[in-house]
């Protein structure tokens, strides 16, 4: 992609304000949590108040290290669950989650760039394939559930020897006497 295609597609993005948020933990411990930007695709799709406080404090939680909040990962789950444009409550919970093992799959390719020994890149290399496996189901889960169950099967190749008939089109059976 060309870096004028790429401004063009950021320009095109930027015209709707993507939902974002800032997370401050206070010296109580709670988590005040301001958002911003555009969130009707989040909240047309989860249709409940409960749920969508609920998934937006542990997006706002997943970065936390001790007191340390971090937005930036908060907002990229957020804008990555925007993209996708979710249907319903359970596409908004499955991307969440997809986002969030891809935030660890990278983390875990960046400690095994920097291991420094045998043991530690065992670890590293064996949680990675694990998480690389879990987004690659949670991708298979995704297309499953917004496919429906539906499965196409297309037929490449067919033979009609002579004196033989082929129905080419959409075949439905029918039902007790047709």
């Amino acid at each position: 992609m060309t870096s004028n295609k790429l401004q063009t597609d950021m320009t095109e993005v930027s015209e709707r304000q993507l939902p974002t948020l800032s997370a401050l933990e206070s010296e109580s411990g709670l988590l005040q949590i301001d958002i911003d930007g555009d969130y009707s695709r989040l909240s047309n799709a989860i249709n409940g108040k409960t749920v969508a406080l609920g998934v937006i404090g542990q997006v706002a939680s997943l970065g936390s290290h001790g007191k340390r909040v971090d937005s930036d990962g908060a907002n990229f789950v957020l804008g990555f669950v925007d993209a996708m444009e979710p249907k319903d409550a359970a596409e908004v919970l499955l991307l969440t989650q997809m986002a969030t093992t891809h935030q660890a799959t990278m983390m875990m390719a960046r400690r095994l760039n920097h291991v420094s020994n045998l043991r530690q890149q065992d670890a590293a290399e064996r949680a990675l394939n694990k998480l690389a496996r879990s987004y690659s189901a949670q991708m298979d889960t995704l297309k499953r559930y917004r496919s429906k169950g539906q499965q196409t099967v297309r037929v490449e190749r067919v033979t009609v020897e002579n004196g033989g008939q082929a129905i080419v089109g959409a075949v439905e059976s029918g039902g007790a006497g047709m």
